[in-house]
């Protein structure tokens, strides 16, 4: 399925989605997203899509954040191990999170929804919150986290104010043997700057010198009798900040389940809405699923072209039409029409909305396309070869519940034997009883349209007045290469056309 992805390019969808999603698994998700194959599972899909849609409509974006590096915080807790107070903090701004997101949701509870109800399996854990709030900011442990940190915080600024004024005392009492009138601070501790002259005026020890040598830095005896008190009390500072990290911790551990699902929610939500977002973007619609093999689009736009320039696409097929062949100018829009159409299908089955005024998508089994010039450089292969070889692939793969989307079929090759081979891969499509949808320039192909039970053409407008194609879907009526009006429009001289008709 993958090169179909690519072919009608709804690999750039699933990148447009993904922009739209805040947590890494979500975004896994929705780079392997598939198509779903059960109907009850697509309308679940799309139920979720529209619902999100009417709640962005409504109430803006939702306080979505991730949780990604929670669910590693959470490993560290269970394994018996010490969060940070950073880390901490970032799991109470989390949970704040969670509960604005709670309040976001409440607020469409009066709508014909289901999303609001995941309101009820979230989890804000206001007392943890609380105590986180309360313990942790700014990255540090707060002193009003317990009674004793406090105590002890206040001991240490008393027993550091008491050093800076000892220091100060003996700072003033020798002002000739310092070099500057200030105390400084050398590894931790505080010192006078002496002068080298005056190094024994000073009782105390000499922790520093300047770059000169000039200039010595002494801690006082008088200061130096407070350090030793000062290093009991930082100690007891930080096996009180430990206690409490663990504690906290621990209240983190203790929690664990309700955090695995307030994760597990935000993702399917960070998904849906993922959804949502994307519909707005596009100006997306609900599409209808039906299990009779129809495909109905009226006012459909290519969502990666340009809204203000892309002529709109009138499609159907089914019913009594399980085949349409495409005819039309070079540049008239008919490879975009077919890829319009299979990146519809694929849209509609992964729960996406389209971007038109209504459509009725059939379940699919699978989508198979054979588009672009198809050469293979690393086999070797040529245009025609490659067509042939992606044709053989689909026969074999095909069944009734496929659509098959090919563009110029039987083209590279001699005009006679492509057209011979290109009836013969339709008429083995029309017998497999998949929908199909070609483009060609063969006249004998538009004949076998015409006659071919369960087939129609269909050609794409060309005004002959301008010499310019109108890019509107017709079906009903085989159409024409327009090849020298074309080349007539591009500035082919009149006599080599004249040569060439």
């Amino acid at each position: 399925m993958n090169r179909t992805f690519e072919t009608l390019e709804f690999n750039h969808i699933l990148k447009q989605l993904e922009e739209y999603a805040y947590t890494e698994r979500s975004k896994e998700k929705i780079r392997a997203l598939e198509p779903y194959l059960r109907e009850t599972d697509v309308k679940v899909a799309l139920r979720e899509t529209t619902e999100a849609r009417e709640m962005l409509d409504k109430f803006g974006n939702p306080p979505l954040v991730t949780l990604d590096q929670v669910e590693e915080l959470l490993n560290t807790a269970q394994k018996e191990g010490c969060l940070t107070a950073e880390q901490l903090e970032y799991i109470g701004i989390t949970l704040t999170a969670v509960e604005r997101l709670k309040d976001y949701l409440s607020r469409g509870k009066h709508l014909e929804s289901g999303l609001p109800f995941y309101e009820a399996d979230l989890y804000p854990m206001t007392d943890i919150k609380e105590e986180l709030a309360a313990s942790v900011r700014n990255n540090q442990v707060q002193d009003y986290a317990s009674k004793y940190l406090k105590d002890t915080r206040e001991q240490i600024a008393r027993t550091e104010e008491k050093m800076r004024t000892k220091a100060e005392a003996v700072l003033k009492a020798n002002k000739d043997a310092v070099s500057e009138q200030f105390i400084t601070s050398r590894n931790g501790r505080i010192c006078i700057p002496v002068k080298k002259d005056y190094k024994f005026r000073i009782p105390g020890t000499v922790i520093d010198k300047s770059s000169t040598g000039a200039t010595l830095f002494v801690e006082p005896v008088s200061v130096a009798k407070y350090g030793e008190e000062l290093q009991l009390l930082k100690l007891d500072e930080e096996n009180e900040v430990r206690r409490i990290l663990y504690t906290l911790t621990a209240l983190i551990a203790e929690q664990q389940e309700l955090f695995y699902e307030n994760i597990r929610v935000i993702e399917k939500l960070d998904f849906i809405f993922a959804k949502g977002k994307l519909s707005a973007a596009v100006c997306g619609t609900l599409p209808k699923i039906n299990l009779e093999r129809r495909i109905r689009i009226r006012n459909g736009r290519h969502p990666l072209l340009d809204p203000t320039t892309c002529v709109p696409l009138d499609f159907e097929i089914g019913q009594k039409t399980r085949g349409i062949i495409i005819t039309g100018p070079n540049t008239g829009g008919k490879t975009v029409a077919i890829k319009t159409v299979g990146l519809y299908c694929l849209m509609a089955q992964c729960g996406l909305h389209l971007p038109c005024g209504e459509a009725d998508i059939c379940m699919n089994s699978q989508v198979l396309c054979d588009i672009g010039d198809g050469q293979n450089m690393t086999e070797n292969l040529s245009t025609f070869s490659a067509h042939i070889t992606n044709a053989l692939d689909i026969l074999r793969r095909v069944n009734r519940e496929s659509l098959v989307v090919m563009d110029e079929l039987g083209s590279g090759t001699d005009p006679a034997e492509g057209m011979g081979i290109a009836i013969a891969i339709l008429e083995e499509l029309r017998k497999s009883g998949c929908l199909y949808l070609v483009t060609t320039h063969y006249p004998e192909v538009k004949q076998y349209g015409e006659n071919a039970e369960g087939v129609c053409n269909a050609r794409m407008a060309f005004d002959r007045e301008t010499l310019k194609p109108k890019y509107r879907l017709e079906i009903g009526r085989a159409g024409e290469s327009c090849a020298f009006y074309i080349a007539k429009s591009l500035g082919m001289p009149a006599d080599m056309l004249r040569r060439a008709s």
